[in-house]
């Protein structure tokens, strides 16, 4: 640089002064110095030498006038006038320029103020709008933050002094753990803390001093220790007590809750979506090797070793049975604990809540919980795997999910199954073997740790113990009861045992009375922990007791674990929902994903369709059918018991009186009864006659099974009404009364009914005989069969007995004793050994045979006879009282399936309908019922379906706002 004040740089300032005022002096670049050519070549930020000298004159003055500059000495030789020009001049424009630099600085602050603006009002168009969210924030927090006196809180608060009393003394724990130092390192080295003299040299004083020595220690390390332990309590008392004043707060900020917010929309807890999932999952039947390993809190402990009473203490209420020694948990219970405005429990399945606080309810609640237990227990078992699912909700309550599970058994007592030991360790294994599952072991310690049953089954299932916590109940029985109360430490540390923890605590739940009410129970634990040497003589420390301390890490390792696995286990639902979705497309293309209660409402509509189909058959159809099937029941009965008897007498009047008598008697006995069940079995008839044609409409075949099952227990609930067979009694009596055939048509009706009826007797007759006899000869010709020697005395026994009728055409129906003697020596004459007995039953079906064919006969001279018939010509030789027979059955046949017709129509048909709709809807409340009825391997698969999609979208829910609560 230039030498302030030397002559080269003043004058290359004059020279580019003055170009740059307008005094233009032609000096080239050349002949300046060669450092004002430097600094003319640095500061016009250009090398080339070639510049015009004006421009770097003028970029240089620039940057020179940013410097402070003092005036310039006027030039030797000029006048006093041109150097106070020059200087007026250089003076207006520093002052020019000045002006200019404020009101830069003025535009700077304006602009910037702007650019301000616009970027706050950026920034406030980014914001989101959350007017839609102000639903999360009730009103009732506002209004409460209102009401809170916040100086009479901040008056109930400690002062500063009262903490500090509460603060121990900084310098005696320096000069305590000073102490502690020192004999830890003198236990270390094997020296003594204080060094002691010689032996041999050593006084009877030195002795003294020595023995002074160690007392002074050993009582200066109790005091020490009860000291810290005052301390101790000191904080436990005061975290107490803001934890009693805090969740008085709560408690009252919930309880708003009731003022409103029921009528917004809520969000579910934490808790809440996740006792969800798991209760999905305890109904899943998890196939692809998916299997629920969702973390819960296991509860596992030998029988009666207060694991129950310790899920109490954590839930804050007496809620379970209670016995005696006697097994009162029969079946696992999940109990989904979280915070809430009261302390009310609800089961999964109802919406009534118990009132924890009021005694009746807690009693119904146990009540309750037992009855559900013994339920779920089947016939001939103790145990029941199926869980109970609970929910408890209070103030102060930690969130978390556990399972009581039955308690563990060494012996099968009386009135137990005899697998219940192993039911019970099956169950317990079950729940243990899921990976993330935390186990809870409860072991009684007031008992011999030897006889301990759970503990070597938990070290199985958990052998490094990442994920168990023991627990040691009845500590105040165990320190009563044990000589040796290292033995409890010993416990509480892990070295007794072979099983490993992630922690050891030590709980009182009681006096062992169980009226004792849990506020009680709170009192006496804390008590005696407060006055026991366990934690005054340092072999328990203050966070291994108390199930406070116990409930707070249980629910810490419960969410610790929760976060770690629950991403993983949605994984693994996701992947299976992938596979299951693949066999569907690739197994179902076309059809819907109907789930069992999707198909089953299907089937119910299309079974309350055929149903309604009944209403609309016509009355033709069902008196038709009615007067077909009540014929062909009570045909048999109406030819051989009442016209056969009738038409063998040969006698008008005894025919009548006969008919009379006998139609009376079947009126009154039998015909109703008869009646009553045809219709009752056509309406069956029909009502599978409409399942069946839908059927052939739809060739879905899963409903088979549930159609059948329906129909039958329809059937079988349907009671036809008794009252109308009185009704139809009379009307068949009044039908059958009457003889008066009032015209031509009806008489020709009648005869045409006796042929048919005559025509199908006689051919069944011709029937029996063929079978008796066998085959005669164009058979035996033609097809090579022979007959039985039976058939072959049958056929011999016909020919005698057809010669005796054709000698005596109006024979009676039965033999006489000497006949048969007659035929049967006969036939002896010709070597044909026969039985009476088989006499008489081949003359049986002959004159069976012979008088059907002359009933025949006279059937078709009554053709004619209507005549007579109406004219009553008593003498005259054409009798035809049994045309007039059949024209009375026909008439009751068709007045009794017009009454049945009626009945069925008017009301059994709904009564039937009736009966349909109640079955369904047993049916659909009785899911083993529906499982049975509706299977199939696609019903299987869209049920794993729905489940695995309704899990994973649950799980997503839960990790969202596991997220947000992070």
């Amino acid at each position: 640089m230039l030498r302030v004040g030397s002559k080269a740089a003043c004058m290359a300032c004059r020279n580019l002064v003055s170009t740059n005022m307008g005094v233009r002096f032609r000096v080239p670049l050349q002949k300046l110095h060669p450092l004002s050519r430097a600094i003319h070549h640095r500061y016009s930020g250009n090398n080339n030498p070639q510049r015009p000298p004006h421009r770097t004159a003028a970029r240089y003055f620039t940057s020179m006038s940013r410097l402070p500059m003092r005036p310039p000495k006027p030039p030797p030789g000029s006048g006093g006038r041109n150097y106070q020009q020059q200087r007026n001049f250089w003076v207006a424009r520093l002052a020019a320029r000045l002006l200019k630099l404020r009101y830069i600085l003025l535009g700077s602050a304006v602009g910037g103020g702007y650019t301000a603006k616009k970027t706050y009002e950026e920034w406030k168009d980014m914001l989101p709008d959350f007017s839609e969210y102000n639903w999360v924030i009730p009103d009732f927090v506002w209004e409460l933050s209102e009401q809170i006196d916040f100086d009479k809180l901040a008056k109930a608060l400690p002062e500063m002094e009262e903490i500090a009393k509460l603060l121990p003394d900084l310098d005696k724990i320096g000069e305590n753990f000073t102490f502690l130092k020192s004999l830890l390192s003198s236990e270390t080295t094997g020296d003594p803390p204080l060094k002691a003299t010689d032996s041999s040299t050593a006084s009877p004083q030195d002795g003294s001093d020595k023995q002074y020595k160690k007392t002074s220690d050993k009582e200066k390390l109790d005091q020490l220790q009860e000291e810290l332990l005052r301390t101790q309590l000191k904080y436990q008392r005061m975290l107490e007590r803001l934890e009693k004043e805090n969740k008085e707060l709560r408690k009252v900020v919930l309880q708003k809750d009731d003022k409103g917010i029921h009528q917004r929309k809520v969000k579910k807890s934490l808790i809440d979506l996740y006792s969800e999932v798991l209760d999905i999952l305890s109904d899943y039947d998890a196939n692809y090797n998916t299997q629920d390993h969702l973390p819960r809190v296991v509860v596992v402990g030998d029988q009666s070793a207060g694991k129950t009473s310790v899920l109490e203490m954590i839930a804050q209420a007496r809620i379970f049975p209670r016995g005696s020694g006697e097994m009162m948990t029969r079946s696992p219970v999940k109990v989904t604990l979280s915070e809430g405005p009261h302390h009310v429990a609800m089961f999964k399945d109802s919406g009534r809540e118990f009132d924890l606080t009021k005694e009746e309810d807690l009693a119904a609640l146990r009540h309750e919980i037992e009855l559900r237990m013994r339920k779920s227990v089947k016939e001939g078992q103790t145990v029941s795997c199926e869980t109970i699912s609970l929910s408890v909700k209070g103030p102060g309550i930690q969130r978390m999910v556990l399972v009581d599970l039955p308690g563990v058994i060494s012996t099968v007592t009386a009135g137990m199954a005899s697998d219940t030991k192993e039911t019970i360790f099956s169950i317990s294994k079950a729940y243990m073997q899921n990976p993330n599952a935390i186990i809870l072991c409860i072991q009684d310690g007031s008992v011999d740790a030897e006889r301990s049953i759970v503990t070597d089954l938990v070290s199985q299932m958990d052998p490094q113990g990442k994920r168990t916590i023991f627990v040691l109940t009845k500590v105040d029985l165990a320190e009563k009861n044990l000589a040796s109360p290292n033995r409890i430490q010993q416990i509480v540390e892990g070295k007794l045992f072979p099983m490993k923890a992630l922690g050891y605590f030590a709980v009182v739940t009681g006096k062992g009375s169980s009226g004792e009410s849990i506020d009680s129970i709170k009192d006496y634990e804390e008590d005696f922990f407060q006055n026991s040497r366990l934690l005054r003589d340092g072999m328990l420390k203050a966070h291994q007791v108390t199930t406070k301390n116990l409930s707070l890490a249980v629910s810490d390792c419960f969410w610790k674990m929760v976060r770690e696995s629950v991403e993983q286990q949605a994984d693994v639902f996701k992947a299976s929902r992938f596979n299951l979705e693949t066999e569907w497309k690739n197994n179902y293309p076309r059809l819907r994903e109907l789930d069992r209660n999707e198909l089953y409402e299907k089937a119910k509509n299309e079974i309350l369709d055929e149903v309604i189909s009944l209403s609309q058959v016509t009355p033709q159809h069902w008196e038709s059918i009615l007067q077909k099937k009540l014929w062909e029941r009570v045909s048999t009965h109406v030819i051989e018991n009442i016209y056969l008897p009738a038409a063998q007498t040969m006698d008008s009047g005894t025919f009548n009186t006969t008919v009379d008598i006998k139609l009376k008697q079947w009126t009154d006995k039998q015909l109703p009864h008869k009646a009553l069940e045809v219709a009752w079995e056509t309406l069956q008839e029909e009502f599978a006659r409409f399942m069946a044609e839908y059927k052939g409409k739809d060739q879905d075949d899963i409903f088979d099974k549930l159609k059948e099952a329906v129909k039958d227990e329809s059937i079988k609930r349907h009671k036809w009404n008794e009252r109308a067979m009185d009704s139809l009694r009379v009307i068949q009596h009044n039908a059958l009364e009457d003889r008066s055939i009032t015209d031509k048509p009806q008489w020709d009706a009648a005869i045409q009914f006796m042929e048919e009826t005559l025509h199908s007797r006689l051919k069944d007759t011709d029937s029996v005989i063929r079978d008796m006899v066998g085959p005669d000869w164009k058979q035996r010709w033609l097809n090579w069969k022979n007959r039985t020697p039976e058939q072959h005395i049958r056929n011999e026994t016909k020919n005698e007995l057809e010669r005796l009728l054709k000698l005596h055409d109006d024979h009676t129906a039965y033999l006489a004793n000497d006949e048969v003697t007659t035929v049967r020596k006969n036939l002896e004459g010709r070597g044909v050994e026969v039985d009476p007995v088989l006499i008489k039953d081949t003359w049986h079906q002959l004159y069976r045979r012979h008088f059907l064919q002359n009933a025949l006969s006279h059937c078709n001279l009554c053709k004619r006879g209507f005549y007579y018939y109406q004219r009553h010509f008593v003498d005259s030789e054409l009798e035809c009282n049994d045309v007039v027979l059949f024209w009375r059955i026909q008439r009751m046949l068709v007045i009794t399936a017009n009454t049945l017709r009626q009945q069925l129509t008017n009301t059994e048909v709904r009564r039937l309908e009736k009966n349909v709709k109640e079955v369904l809807e047993d049916f659909g409340e009785d899911m083993e019922r529906k499982t049975h009825l509706i299977t199939g391997r696609r019903v299987q698969l869209a049920e794993d379906l729905k489940k695995v999609r309704e899990i994973q979208e649950k799980l997503e829910a839960f990790i969202e706002a596991l997220h947000k609560e992070k």
